[in-house]
């Protein structure tokens, strides 16, 4: 993984997503050269002055969008605004929760994301999913060249992800190019459902998962019964749960595994593996709705996948990074091996050789999504070559 902080891994993740979500180097270069001493610093002071150089380029980039927008050049408007939204996303997960400005930031990165897709032309559009007396946003992206319904694969965070990130990483789109379209969720304890609404996680996943099928099934340019479900890093465990107790699934693929939380838990109490954010364990309590670290100590007994997984009858694909040093190896094995009843089940180490080494692909992730876009476009009946059109 590439290292602009040596000293601190939650930073050079949170970079290395950027990069991965169309950062530009030379921009990278002018925010990150003078944090170098920041980066040393206890979390509190540190992610100010992180938050203090991003929230900067964002703002410069808007700046030149607006005079973009002036002369007509929505096209390159667009571009800007929707790394400028980038940049506000990767600043704002860096911050402890409660912190001063965090929420009004958040806000501003999801007006900024939705004006960029305005201004670049993009087919994605913001949707709203009736959930209880509440609702979960979501980004729902067609397939392209598809005539009739279509299938689609919905996408779900890991513990700190947004949808708008995921949007960015670029497998809606991969899968768009191969006939499937994508609808990107922020499920309870992410996203929206959090900020906004306070929806907390839930290790009930199907709760929410099923609640996202019954929307779909009303969509008139959706296959109903080709519907999957993809998700990274913590998503890893909500996916292979929902396909588990939601039989109108019709495959699965986790993109980084995570059969036992519970036991990653522990270990991190325990000061082993790497932290995914700064401010750990008020992230977790505020993700999980918990008091204290005790309470959640006890919701996380729920989260792991033994003796459930003989339940999923469809596809699925398992991947995972061989150098992850979040969730080790041994918990995508132990996914695969539990799967017993899959009739299409596959198990995707990536190494070196394709990158996409750390956790979820972090490091280096077009191989390894496009190795996820063929197998659903496969699965799910798209497409992996273009069209001739001799």
């Amino acid at each position: 993984m590439f290292k602009y902080f040596p000293t601190n891994y939650v930073w050079n993740l949170s970079v290395d997503l950027s990069i991965e979500m169309g950062a530009r180097i030379g921009e990278i270069e002018e925010m990150c050269a003078p944090l170098q001493e920041a980066a040393r610093q206890p979390d509190a002071a540190g992610t100010r002055a992180f938050r203090e150089r991003w929230v900067k380029m964002a703002d410069k980039l808007v700046a030149l969008a607006s005079e973009d927008e002036a002369r007509g050049r929505l096209i390159s408007s667009g571009d800007k605004l929707l790394r400028a939204s980038n940049y506000l996303i990767t600043a704002e997960r860096l911050q402890a929760h409660g912190s001063e400005g965090r929420l009004a930031l958040y806000k501003r990165f999801l007006d900024i994301f939705l004006k960029g897709l305005e201004h670049s032309g993009a087919k994605a559009r913001r949707v709203e999913i009736p959930y209880g007396e509440s609702h979960l946003s979501a980004i729902y992206v067609p397939a392209r060249g598809v005539e009739g319904r279509q299938p689609v694969l919905v996408q779900v965070n890991g513990l700190d992800s947004t949808k708008e990130m995921k949007y960015l990483v670029g497998l809606p789109e991969w899968l768009a190019r191969r006939g499937v379209a994508s609808l990107i969720v922020d499920q309870p304890g992410t996203g929206e459902a959090l900020r906004l609404h306070g929806l907390t996680a839930r290790h009930d996943s199907e709760h929410w998962a099923s609640r996202v099928v019954d929307w779909l099934e009303t969509q008139p340019d959706v296959d109903a019964k080709r519907i999957g479900i993809e998700g990274v890093s913590l998503g890893g465990y909500y996916c292979p749960r929902a396909v588990a107790f939601e039989p109108r699934f019709a495959m699965g693929v986790v993109w980084g595994a995570n059969h036992d939380w519970r036991d990653v838990q522990k270990r991190r109490l325990e000061r082993e593996g790497s932290f995914p954010v700064p401010h750990y364990w008020d992230h977790v309590c505020w993700v999980w709705g918990a008091k204290d670290v005790d309470e959640f100590m006890t919701i996380a007994e729920n989260v792991h996948l033994d003796g459930i997984l003989d339940r999923i009858k469809v596809p699925f694909l398992v991947t995972h990074g061989e150098k992850d040093s979040q969730i080790p190896l041994k918990w995508a094995q132990r996914t695969y091996d539990q799967l017993v009843n899959s009739p299409k089940r596959e198990l995707k180490i990536f190494t070196d050789r394709e990158g996409g080494v750390q956790h979820s692909s972090f490091d280096n992730s077009a191989n390894a999504g496009a190795y996820i876009a063929d197998w659903v476009a496969e699965t799910l009946g798209g497409r992996t070559a273009c069209k001739s059109e001799h």
